[in-house]
């Protein structure tokens, strides 16, 4: 069971239908503005108080509605099919205000951010690196770090699983994609400069005051020091590699050898901004997701009673590895109920390149459109008891009742994450690991609750892992 392969073609749907709106035949129109904005503001002060609640209530107000972030007109999207439609047509682009909060991170010259034939030419270089006959190379470094996180939790301290969570999927990708240990203190460095880069793109997201970001106070210092540390821990990746004069098959290598379109190697630019792409969003959310998990391991124990049991049956006593994920189908089916409740990437942004229709509403060109993954996968329309944890709704005969597009936590088509067969067993071989050695419980001073970022996680979540 893989997250992609819940993908019916036949739009059957589960609960109350939405009424069919202005698509039914009406001539398209502007969509309806939504309620509560405030002078300045619109409704920015709103999405950035409480965004999952209020992006989870547009859908009661229409599938397009517009919002106001400033003095920008915004186009949210909320039903299923709508958001395929977009993530689908060459009318939209990656653009918007999500993508602009990220270019001082990403650049504009990252497979995550490119648009047209450079990024379809990036996306041909790194593809090869995540293919499925290409995965099993990565088995071995996988299962050694799902096993040393679970030695290194025997000694019985509380767990920072913000450090823990972000420190392995750093590693993972490091080790994987760029064969280099890259030790312990650059992947510290990486964690903490992503913290604090998260939650200042956000901000700037929600609230896009421009040149007050610029201002000399803590937070835009903080801010800044962060991003200068990153760019330079990846100049110094890169320089190691060319150094050493080693080549190896990896997608480092695959990057310092790249052409462009003309035969010519691409540029110093592109090759910093796609080693970012590698290691920043892939760490971040592949780390969130790490978060909500244990979150959920924690609060339903007899899941992880369940994954022990299942992985038991499946390897006996030796240890589990990469080669038994394939096996471990409730375990995928944790994992894939808990993207589809705590998505990491919970909200995403596109640009309209030319005047287009969406739902029967008019839609200008140079429009900024949003839709929340989060909001889409916890719609009653699309399923059953919504809002529980069912790791059972992703077995086979369950599965086709949910609507197309209302589960695609790694995105659909071109844009959709090229990474996401990589990330599923990581996730699944990690969660088999953690639940079979330990059950955990919180330590004094966690706060699960959701921390709203360019991400989604929780917020502080210490834990103690109580051995099996």
């Amino acid at each position: 069971m893989t997250v992609e392969s819940v993908k019916p073609e036949d739009g059957s749907q589960t609960g109350t239908q939405a009424a069919p709106g202005p698509r039914a035949g009406r001539p398209p129109g502007r969509p309806p503005l939504a309620g509560g904005a405030v002078p300045l503001l619109g409704h920015g002060l709103r999405l950035a108080r409480d965004p999952l609640a209020f992006l989870g209530g547009l859908r009661d107000h229409g599938e397009v509605v517009r919002l106001r972030l400033g003095p920008k007109t915004v186009y949210a999207v909320t039903a299923p099919d709508l958001t395929g439609a977009l993530a689908l047509s060459p009318d939209y682009i990656i653009a918007g205000p999500l993508w602009e909060s990220l270019e001082s991170l990403l650049g504009k010259e990252g497979v995550a951010t490119a648009n047209g034939p450079l990024h379809r030419r990036q996306r041909r270089t790194i593809q090869p690196a995540f293919r499925l006959d290409v995965l099993p190379e990565y088995g071995p470094i996988m299962t050694e770090e799902a096993h040393a996180l679970v030695e290194r939790w025997r000694s019985r301290q509380v767990l920072d699983v913000t450090a823990e969570s972000f420190r392995v999927a750093v590693r993972v990708a490091a080790r994987c994609l760029m064969r280099g240990s890259y030790m312990d203190a650059r992947a510290e460095r990486i964690c903490t400069a992503l913290a604090t880069l998260f939650s200042g793109m956000y901000q700037r997201m929600v609230v896009p005051l421009g040149p007050l970001y610029k201002v000399p106070v803590r937070s835009n210092r903080e801010f800044n020091r962060a991003l200068a540390d990153l760019h330079l821990l990846v100049d110094e990746i890169v320089a190691d590699r060319r150094a050493s004069g080693q080549k190896p098959d990896d997608l480092l290598t695959a990057l310092l050898e790249a052409k462009d379109e003309n035969g010519e190697p691409i540029g110093e630019q592109e090759i910093h901004d796609q080693v970012i792409a590698i290691l920043t969003p892939g760490s971040e959310t592949v780390g969130s997701m790490i978060m909500s998990l244990l979150l959920v391991l924690t609060e339903r124990p007899d899941l992880g009673d369940k994954i022990r049991d299942e992985v038991k049956t499946v390897v006996g006593d030796r240890p589990v590895a990469f080669e038994d994920v394939r096996e471990l189908r409730y375990t995928a089916n944790v994992v894939t109920e808990t993207l589809r409740l705590y998505p990491a990437v919970w909200i995403l942004t596109r640009r309209t390149v030319a005047d287009t229709e969406l739902g029967g509403y008019r839609i200008p060109a140079g429009a900024d459109v949003i839709y929340s993954p989060y909001a889409i996968q916890r719609d009653h329309r699309s399923y059953g008891r919504h809002e529980d944890f069912d790791p059972d709704r992703w077995l086979p005969e369950r599965s086709k009742e949910v609507p197309k597009y209302a589960m695609s936590p790694f995105s659909v088509g071109n844009r959709k994450c090229p990474s996401d067969h990589f990330s599923m067993a990581e996730l699944t071989l990690l969660t088999a690991a953690i639940a079979t050695a330990y059950r955990f419980e919180q330590a004094p001073g966690s706060d699960p609750r959701p921390r709203i970022g360019i991400t989604l996680r929780p917020r502080r979540l210490l834990l103690r892992a109580l051995p099996r």
